[in-house]
């Protein structure tokens, strides 16, 4: 079969356009959590048409493709489920077609990183609304319309889809289509996005089921003026859920996100969060002024990393604003929503750190001690936080004794997401054997440091039971989730009709079901 797959393939591609080596197909065979079926070749296209191309041919043999963007995913989304499945591997899509100031939208290539675009942006003084995420130094853009790229501005801008204008994408024929603007002929601009029905909504958050991103447009904003962290404490994670819904409430904040105990550990003890030369430097650096930077580098060293109690829910938040009046305005609203919740002010150490260091090395694949970990994330209404935080707790009460037996535990991150949505991220960490990806994506200077974990199948397996008995849980309570990829099930848990009509769409786009099979349930 490779021999027939590499004539195929060199009918279209150039040879460094196409690979069969084993190591780089061991890499992209596996996710951050997982691995699948190993793919039969990789195909990394230097452009758009070139791509479309490749695909028609592919899947006209009867190949299954999936696509993959940085990698980062840990649902499944891009592993394969089925033997002869060709890999698109979309990071030589990698150019800014365009940065238009005047109308204020960016067109760029799916494998443009978050990273990438913030950098092109800011000597401009400009910026996408959503501007990132926790990964954006190795996530792409592309990934993130088919998954819920989220975090940086998140809290008053919503995701990554609440700021696209439009995409090309390639379907399983070849073909490309254009939503937003650009779906209409004579249209010179991708200015607009629902001029008729949202054919671009289609597309978002469907885990590559339906077609393979090419290029996406943003809206852009231009750079607040002025940007304030604080920092809160609280006894309990419900405490700390409900004071995050009133901040959210607010509209006041960027981002406003809560660490938990474990979690806030973690944080301070990845590389150099509050001691790196190089942040400290960034913190200055990144406030208006020079004696105003030394100062908040200033508080940071002197916070050093025994501010927060050592069983603190602490909730971190920043704000930005055209002027410093509006931005103190915004403060003292979060000041007041925490402290109705009990929350109790300390050194905004931890956002102001985020922030001064937006997109990392992809280090974080791994723990601090080597350790391997695997997120779920559940979204819900703000009045139902503290339902899911419960049912969720209550549900893995009786496997905790197995946990303690097997080194399995737990960290939690809570996000708003804009004024209406709850984001409630519980994360399994535990030690295993190290996947492709742990031993590829961190820095040869954090490996260095990190003791290599012996085989733990165990331990995995107990984390793969545990996530399906927090997965019944968001699915009994309704739940939506920013990567579904193959973890998730979506088109079994939709009302009858909504099911049909993406099964007709699904045919339209890919009869053969050739596009990611399995993903969103296909």
């Amino acid at each position: 079969m490779s021999e027939a797959l590499e004539q195929l393939l060199a009918s279209v591609l150039s040879a460094d356009e196409y690979s069969f080596d084993p190591a780089q197909l061991a890499l992209v065979s596996a996710d951050v959590y997982s691995e699948g079926l190993p793919v039969a070749a990789v195909i990394t296209p230097r452009d758009k048409a070139r791509c479309a191309a490749a695909i028609g041919v592919l899947t006209a043999a009867g190949h299954a493709i999936v696509a993959r963007g940085g990698g980062m995913s840990y649902t499944g989304g891009y592993l394969a489920t089925r033997a002869g499945t060709v890999l698109v591997d979309t990071s030589r899509l990698d150019r800014i077609v365009e940065i238009n100031a005047e109308d204020l939208y960016i067109t760029c290539e799916a494998g443009v990183t978050w990273k990438r675009i913030y950098e092109a942006l800011r000597p401009l003084g400009l910026r996408l609304p959503f501007f990132g995420t926790f990964s954006g130094a190795q996530a792409t853009v592309g990934g993130g319309m088919s998954n819920g790229a989220l975090f940086l501005g998140t809290a008053r801008y919503g995701t990554g889809a609440d700021c696209m204008l439009g995409m090309e994408i390639a379907l399983a024929d070849g073909r490309i289509l254009c939503t937003g603007q650009r779906a209409v002929r004579n249209a010179r601009k991708p200015f607009f996005r629902t001029y008729g029905p949202d054919l671009s909504g289609l597309f978002i958050h469907e885990s590559g089921a339906l077609g393979v991103k090419l290029q996406v447009t943003f809206r852009l904003i231009r750079t607040p003026a002025h940007t304030g962290f604080a920092s809160f404490v609280f006894d309990g994670m419900e405490a700390a859920a409900r004071a995050l819904s009133e901040v959210a409430r607010t509209g006041a904040a960027e981002e406003a996100y809560v660490f938990d105990p474990a979690s806030t550990r973690k944080n301070l003890r990845s590389a150099g969060l509050l001691s790196d030369a190089g942040k400290l430097l960034s913190v200055v650096r990144a406030e208006r002024g020079f004696w105003r930077g030394l100062w908040a580098g200033a508080k940071l060293v002197a916070a050093g990393r025994g501010f927060l109690p050592e069983d603190a829910y602490s909730l971190h938040v920043v704000c930005a604003a055209r002027s410093d009046a509006a931005l103190r305005a915004d403060l003292a609203a979060i000041a007041t929503a925490c402290s109705t919740h009990g929350g109790a002010a300390i050194p905004d150490s931890i956002p102001r750190a985020v922030r001064a260091d937006l997109f990392p090395a992809p280090d974080g694949v791994l723990g601090p001690d080597g350790d391997r970990w695997a997120a779920l994330n559940a979204k819900v209404a703000h009045s139902e936080a503290a339902e899911i935080i419960a049912a969720c707790r209550a549900a893995l009460a009786p496997h905790a004794a197995r946990m303690q037996a097997n080194g399995v535990w737990m960290s939690h991150l809570l996000i708003a997401i804009g004024s209406n949505a709850f984001s409630f991220e519980p994360v399994f960490h535990w030690h295993d054997r190290w996947l492709p990806m742990h031993e590829t994506m961190p820095s040869a200077a954090t490996l260095a440091k990190l003791p290599r974990p012996a085989a733990n199948p165990v331990a995995t397996e107990l984390v793969a039971e545990l996530r399906q008995v927090l997965i019944k849980e968001f699915v009994r309570l309704g739940a939506a989730s920013n990567q579904i990829g193959k973890t998730y099930p979506y088109l079994s848990v939709l009302r009858t009709e909504s099911a049909e009509l993406l099964t007709e769409l699904k045919r339209v786009v890919d009869p053969k079901g050739l596009v990611n099979p399995g993903a969103l349930g296909f």
